[in-house]
């Protein structure tokens, strides 16, 4: 919770590998403050490695990872998942819990946490078992927790992908919410839909490599690979075009 800036975010060759499999090659990416980055691409392109990689969650292969000019992994970012790990505690008690593990002083951690469910509308479920909480009431939670520890940037791994339109479009609006205390939002999806609401540009992997990063207006109408253009017209790059009788 440091005012520290930590951005930018620049990856520099960064490759992931399991075992002989390389997921993720040479990537080189710099992330600024301000804009909501989307990453898109099919599955298995190596968006959530990607994501993980950069919070510090799994290690590099090769490459560096350097926070505002320094390497190290820094306190002031968090990173929300597709499926929530809940504490056996209330709802207040998951965020108090994760501002304790983070230095907060006790005195602070009740306000800091009832103000963090107030923000995403969690506040009259503050003492309900978080594990009883419906899927888009838990991923609220989740992303109360992540900006109760005010994050400068924060990564979202497929926050929506399990939920109906209802809850997904409540989640969508607490991470603009989230986005306009300004925090930066890195995100990933599978819902294009979602990705024309929320982001200002587009990182497109294919094959664990960055092929395209543009505005996301231009990203959509006027996509410059092949590979982007295959994949918003909802094909695999493998699958052949269905031919007109």
């Amino acid at each position: 919770m440091a005012d520290a800036p930590i951005l930018p975010l620049e990856a520099r060759g960064l490759s992931v590998a399991f075992g002989a499999t390389t997921v993720l090659h040479a990537i080189d990416l710099s992330l600024d403050a301000g804009t909501r980055t989307v990453v898109l691409g099919a599955n298995g392109a190596g968006k959530s490695v990607l994501l993980r990689a950069l919070h510090g969650l799994i290690p590099l292969s090769r490459g560096e990872i350097r926070w505002n000019g320094a390497a190290g992994r820094p306190a002031a970012q968090a990173m929300v998942f597709q499926r929530p790990v809940m504490l056996r505690r209330s709802a207040l008690a998951n965020i108090t819990y994760a501002l304790a593990v983070n230095g907060v002083a006790r005195a602070r951690r009740n306000g800091l946490a009832s103000l963090a469910l107030e923000r995403v509308g969690l506040g009259p479920l503050a003492e309900r078992p978080a594990r009883v909480l419906s899927g888009g009431e838990q991923q609220r939670l989740a992303l109360a927790r992540a900006w109760a520890l005010r994050p400068k940037i924060l990564f979202l791994d497929e926050p929506t992908a399990s939920l109906d339109p209802t809850a997904m479009r409540e989640v969508e609006r607490v991470i603009g919410e989230i986005h306009a205390t300004g925090t930066k939002i890195v995100m990933t999806t599978h819902n294009l839909g979602q990705a024309r609401r929320i982001a200002d540009e587009i990182v497109f992997l294919h094959g664990g490599r960055i092929v395209e990063r543009s505005p996301a207006e231009l990203f959509f109408s006027q996509p410059r690979s092949s590979e982007a253009a295959v994949f918003l017209e909802g094909e695999l790059p493998w699958a052949p075009r269905s031919r007109a009788s």
